[in-house]
């Protein structure tokens, strides 16, 4: 796939781009990471407007720790298409690792209304409410990715904790014991 992609770095900007872009991709994936930033900034520069490049700039921007540089490109990303779920879904966890937690809250929300079933989605939104100490918010957003993951042991066990914090021993138990 590689080698593939390779010999589409070299047709016109478009087709560059979109190389570069999964070339990109693939080496982030491959944690090879000097790789996925020459990739990146290729296909970034072959087509400014292209959002997955821009997200993948921003990936490995955030990768090496440059959390507000990394909110640019995907704040970029999403000025030029404004349904990019995966660079609203990454500049709402570099809000969190920035702790401007409103905003991280409100990409999450935004992407919920167009990811309703997403249980990374609802994760999030349940530990940010939790970040937030807001438990009865959390809770809620826990039952819904229960309703989603209903076998998961990690939000089993939240929930737990959670009922278990608020004194509700009986809905603690029924939780661990799930």
């Amino acid at each position: 796939a590689l080698e593939t992609l390779k010999m589409f770095e070299k047709r016109d900007s478009r087709v560059k781009s979109a190389a570069a872009t999964n070339l990109s991709c693939l080496y982030y994936l491959k944690n090879e990471l000097a790789q996925a930033t020459k990739y990146a900034d290729l296909a970034v520069n072959s087509d400014r407007y292209n959002p997955a490049a821009l997200t993948n700039k921003g990936n490995t921007v955030f990768a090496n720790g440059d959390y507000e540089k990394a909110a640019e490109f995907y704040k970029e990303a999403l000025r030029n298409d404004s349904s990019c779920t995966e660079a609203l879904y990454n500049l709402g966890l570099t809000y969190k690792k920035l702790n401007r937690i409103d905003e991280a809250l409100d990409c999450f929300q935004k992407l919920h209304a167009i990811l309703r079933d997403s249980a990374q989605v609802i994760h999030q939104i349940a530990q940010i409410y939790e970040i937030l100490e807001d438990p009865n918010q959390a809770i809620e957003w826990l039952l819904q990715l229960i309703s989603v993951v209903p076998t998961d042991p990690h939000v089993l066990s939240r929930l737990g904790k959670l009922y278990d914090n608020e004194g509700d021993k009986s809905q603690a138990f029924h939780y661990y014991y799930e």
